[in-house]
């Protein structure tokens, strides 16, 4: 363990080479460790305060800056260095740097002798401890070690309680001890029972401190591998985000364009309907005017059917007068002599071949005119029978293309359901 001597140390026996004789006395090993790497994730109890040594040349003087309660926590960013208390026997050759012969002049200075008690109160605290008055012993040095309770309150207590209560065991052992040098042999400050302890108790730190740092420098390792994990998902998500945001503007944009497609369609058929209602009522009216002109033709035929039938009967009764003319011219060459009985048969002759005549004139214009008329019913007729038939062909491809566009409505519905 850490309890042995370093070379060229070696203790003589006697009191006179106790070390409490000697000129310096043996300090703390209050020093830090600086090859020692605390783990900041370490959680268990070590030995860490914040001291601040002031080494004289007779002893060490310890003074806490900060109680138990007021040392921060190790994850506050504060200034202050943590220094860990080494309390091994690291300064075993500290006592070669005094003289025989110094140490041999303070045995030999005289012990002043006191009664009470309060004289030792009253004394320098850099006074040498052989001159100070001591009670009886209560037992050896080892009693306050071997005490269970005190060990139970000092693993209990914090760092800076536990230093207390280890320099005051250690007053209290000195007095002990000072009347008995042989209780004083080969013993450095502290027992090598408490060195041994000591020891220990580092080397249980130091390998609950590397293994914390092991584990803590996992753990980092193992966060720094999650949160590249985490960074490349995010990067992913990012790029995915991205992509559904272009493929969203890009179906919003389609979802616009149908809509206005849509729109378009929509004022198109309420123009087609518009166009298709109005085609409606001029056919309605052609067909009335058609039925109109087929009333009108009927008339007109059958007016003319009549006319027809006066002018067959008149042509016949002109045939009969030009043959009742040619007898009458031939009985007017045979009786010449009846000439005044003739010239009245020829003045009534005259008379009705006029009113024949006129009556064939007034025959001929009306059946000039019912000619006319029905070449212009039938003209019309042919008209308004060429403007329903195209009326027809402009309502069957008004029909094809509602036909169209209602199927392009649903194929676009269609569509935009599907996205």
């Amino acid at each position: 363990m850490s309890t042995q001597r370093a070379a060229g140390t070696g203790k003589k026996r006697g009191h006179q080479h106790h070390p409490r004789n000697e000129g310096n006395r043996r300090r703390l090993a209050l020093d830090p460790d600086l090859n020692l790497k605390l783990s900041p994730y370490s959680t268990n109890n070590a030995v860490v305060t914040k001291v601040q040594t002031t080494i004289t040349n007779e002893n060490a003087v310890i003074k806490p800056i900060a109680s138990p309660q007021e040392v921060p926590p190790l994850n506050n960013n504060v200034c202050d260095t943590t220094e860990v208390i080494d309390l091994t026997n690291c300064d075993d050759d500290f006592d070669e740097k005094v003289s025989k012969n110094q140490r041999n002049e303070k045995i030999r200075k005289p012990r002043p002798k006191s009664n009470t008690k309060h004289d030792e109160t009253k004394q320098e605290p850099d006074q040498d401890m052989c001159l100070v008055y001591r009670p009886e012993p209560e037992g050896s040095g080892q009693s306050d070690q071997e005490d269970p309770e005190l060990e139970e309150l000092s693993k209990l207590r914090c760092t800076s309680e536990m230093t207390e209560v280890v320099a005051e065991r250690e007053k209290r052992r000195n007095r002990r001890c000072a009347d008995y040098p042989g209780l004083a042999f080969a013993s450095s400050i502290f027992s090598s029972d408490t060195l041994m302890k000591f020891s220990i108790i580092r080397n249980e730190l130091h390998n609950i401190m590397n293994t914390q740092l092991k584990r803590a420098e996992s753990e980092v390792a193992a966060l720094n591998r999650r949160i590249q994990l985490l960074e490349e998902d995010l990067e992913r998500s990012e790029e995915r985000l991205a992509t559904a945001t272009a493929k969203l503007a890009e179906a919003s944009a389609a979802a616009d364009e149908s809509e206005r497609q849509r729109k378009i369609l929509e004022n198109r058929s309420l123009a087609d309907e518009e166009r298709m209602d109005a085609l409606e009522n001029q056919l309605k009216e052609a067909r009335f005017l058609a039925e109109e002109a087929d009333k009108k033709y009927d008339e007109v035929a059958r007016k003319l059917a009549m006319v027809e039938a006066d002018l067959e009967r008149a042509e016949e009764r002109a045939e009969a007068g030009e043959s009742k003319i040619v007898e009458l011219e031939e009985e007017l060459r045979v009786v010449g002599n009846n000439l005044k009985s003739l010239e009245v048969s020829e003045e009534k002759a005259t008379r009705k071949e006029d009113e024949y005549s006129i009556t064939l004139k007034q025959m001929e214009q009306q059946l000039r005119e019912a000619e006319a008329r029905a070449e212009f019913a039938e003209r019309s007729v042919q008209k308004l029978q060429k403007e329903v038939d195209r009326l027809e062909d402009d309502l069957l491809l008004e029909k094809e293309k509602n036909k169209m566009l209602a199927d392009e409505m649903e194929a676009t519905l269609h569509d935009i359901q599907n996205m």
